[in-house]
């Protein structure tokens, strides 16, 4: 890839993404005056009427809405979303805070997703008669038609009611890293915890990885350079895992990359269950006390993940697939 085109192709993600953060702005203020009154958390039901319209004046809830949007984009350009009216606190502090936990929780289940999904898709088109592909295909059928929520119920009965063998809700221990997040990777109970959040968020998107590279390298299987590479002689695993893989691969990067920043909202489900200390988690809350700065924070902030995952999938596709030309490089 030449200097010019890696340059034209982030100008041009970059003014998209403008776009999209507007749009994702726009839309998120503008929902702002359906989730009822702002004020019930800050001043209960004991003041008065006038009392709140005055409060409504300062906080300037009662001008136009164009007024009040602008003011809003002026702040968010430098990083101020709003205060939380439940924390008192930025509201884009209290969405970073709980940022950690969400991460290390899409992570985990992310390589759990890459970890199986790889060598079942794989087996599963290389043996397609196989008992064990049945089971395979059989069992993501299940996965794919379960919700998440009640994958995870599911699982906090077996495993947490009916056995003991994991604690039910929670993040557990964790240790403070050097730039100031909370992490439960690096100690025993923060892994236990761990294990069924991350494999209860996993199974929305597991099946689909599965049977996506399954398709695709079965695709690949019946292409004429595969066909050629079996006409020279080649070992059966130069094939498979060589030729076969590495374009099986191509369109799983494209497609899967963004499967995965989805799962950012599937979080919401997942962490309300097992009542994870992340953003989701978080954005339920800031929804039941209408904390509006918190609720349009974590729209924004979740918009500005699924923006900054697409643009990173498409340069990784570009990358690994040479015959991509970028639109607008001129080559």
């Amino acid at each position: 890839m030449k200097a010019a085109d890696f340059i034209s192709f982030l100008l041009r993600r970059g003014v998209q993404a403008l776009v999209v953060m507007f749009v994702i702005s726009l839309i998120g203020f503008s929902i702002q005056g359906n989730l009822g009154d702002p004020l019930r958390e800050l001043v209960g039901q004991s003041v008065s009427e006038a009392e709140r319209n005055a409060l409504r004046d300062r906080m300037g809830l009662n001008d136009p809405f164009f007024v009040q949007y602008s003011r809003f984009l002026g702040n968010a350009v430098q990083g101020d979303l709003g205060n939380s009216y439940f924390f008192k606190r930025p509201a884009l502090d209290v969405i970073l805070d709980k940022f950690p936990a969400t991460f290390e929780l899409v992570l985990a289940a992310t390589l759990i997703i890459i970890g199986l999904s790889v060598p079942l898709g794989i087996y599963t088109a290389i043996n397609p008669h196989s008992w064990i592909t049945s089971i395979v295909m059989a069992v993501s059928i299940v996965g794919i038609s379960i919700p998440v929520f009640l994958t995870a119920i599911f699982a906090i009965y077996i495993f947490s009611v009916q056995l003991g063998w994991m604690p039910s809700f929670g993040r557990g221990d964790t240790v403070e890293l050097p730039w100031g997040w909370d992490s439960g990777f690096l100690t025993l109970d923060g892994l236990h915890h761990l294990i069924l959040p991350s494999i209860a968020l996993s199974s929305i998107m597991l099946p689909l990885f599965i049977r996506l590279i399954r398709g695709e390298m079965m695709e690949v299987l019946q292409s004429e350079y595969v066909r050629f590479a079996w006409a020279k002689g080649l070992s059966k695993r130069r094939i498979w895992y060589v030729h076969a893989l590495k374009n099986t691969l191509i369109p799983v990067i494209s497609l899967g990359g963004v499967k995965i920043g989805t799962l950012i909202a599937y979080t919401i489900l997942t962490e309300t269950v097992f009542q994870w200390p992340g953003m989701g988690f978080l954005f339920l809350e800031a929804v039941n006390r209408v904390d509006t700065p918190l609720i349009i924070a974590y729209i924004i902030v979740v918009g500005l993940i699924f923006v900054v995952t697409n643009t990173l999938v498409d340069l990784i596709y570009t990358l690994v697939n040479p015959t991509v030309k970028m639109v607008g490089s001129g080559s």
